[in-house]
């Protein structure tokens, strides 16, 4: 478990908003070097690592990109506007300390606001909008900010670190979906399947699953495993109707996501995971949510139609600086991704 806790805390405080992957994409090549035979990055900037082997051949992913922000502009005194990248729930930006990544390094900044001091009564009732925050570097005029390199388009992440909660609980910024990339990589250690792998670290998820269609269309594989976050329903403010999912009682398998507008998963590929599942003693929880959805949306939908399967683990507060999840979950949901790659000829002749 220190291995997974290592990895994830490595992953979680580097910065790499959508489209901006390339200090997380650093450190999963790193990681994929000597367990597969080659690694290379594609035109849009995916990370993909190949172990060859035999059919079927498996492609299993997780994002690497995280929320963000971007410059979008410097007023005359010296504040940044931004826009988003990603789906923000705006009250969690305001007062964040943030990081602008700048040619000249990293600067850090706070996100600010009108004060609720010099507000009207039903103002202050009002949910503040991103539009109306500002980023303070400390300049005290647009020249000092160009002249620290501040220009239009930088990528900017909060400023947050991974940290140990009670038992096997931690927190961080950027869970979704580093705990993904853990999963993937700490099964591509585990397994002896003599299949063709494909391990690939995905970019733009969050705006759109961009990496995953083009990097699927290129490699064309028999079969697909997503890997990435979910939401449970085990704290204060939702119910169970909303989510029957628990952190700590094992990976998720996706039924379907998005009231089946995302992904309707493949049943061969849902009873290839959960029979695997029976037969190594791996506790799991299904799920069919109405609400978000994954890479696996864009690769079941590639080509010709490749059969795809998501395998997640239950994460709270996602979206978020302070998202919680049991490394636990990430370990059962890793020894499972790894046995499927094993039993996989065992359920599909191709």
């Amino acid at each position: 478990m220190t291995e997974i806790s290592s990895l994830l805390e490595k992953l979680s405080n580097a910065h790499g908003i959508s489209g901006r992957e390339g200090s997380v994409r650093d450190i999963v090549r790193e990681e994929l070097s000597g367990l597969v035979d080659d690694v290379r990055t594609d035109v849009l900037g995916n990370l993909i690592g190949t172990r060859h082997g035999d059919r079927p051949s498996i492609m299993v992913e997780a994002h690497m990109d995280e929320i963000g922000l971007m410059v979008k502009y410097v007023d005359e005194n010296g504040f940044l506007r931004f826009i988003r990248i990603g789906g923000w729930f705006d009250q969690t930006l305001l007062n964040q300390r943030v990081i602008i990544h700048a040619p000249t390094g990293a600067i850090t900044g706070v996100i600010g606001c009108k004060p609720p001091h010099v507000m009207k009564e039903e103002d202050r009732k009002k949910v503040i909008e991103a539009t109306d925050m500002f980023i303070d570097i400390g300049c005290q005029s647009d020249k000092d900010a160009r002249e620290l390199g501040i220009v239009p388009g930088l990528p900017i992440t909060i400023d947050r670190n991974f940290a140990t909660l009670k038992g096997d609980r931690v927190t961080g910024k950027a869970f979704d979906n580093r705990a993904g990339i853990v999963m993937m990589i700490e099964a591509l250690k585990r397994t002896k399947s003599k299949s063709t792998i494909y391990c690939v670290g995905t970019v733009q998820e969050e705006v759109g699953l961009k990496g995953a269609k083009t990097s699927a269309y290129g490699l064309n594989p028999d079969l697909a495993i997503a890997s990435d976050v979910t939401i449970p329903g085990d704290h204060p403010g939702i119910e169970k109707k909303d989510s029957p999912l628990e952190m700590g009682k094992g990976p998720v398998v996706t039924i379907a996501d998005a009231s089946g507008r995302g992904i309707i998963a493949t049943p061969e590929v849902v009873s290839w995971l959960v029979e695997t599942a029976k037969e190594f003693g791996i506790d799991i929880q299904l799920d069919a949510a109405e609400g978000g959805t994954t890479d696996g949306t864009a690769i079941h939908l590639t080509r010709s139609g490749i059969p795809t399967g998501v395998l997640s683990v239950a994460t709270r507060y996602i979206h978020s600086p302070v998202e919680v999840l049991s490394l636990t979950d990430i370990d059962k949901g890793a020894e499972l991704m790894a046995r499927a790659m094993e039993t996989a000829p065992k359920y599909f002749k191709v």
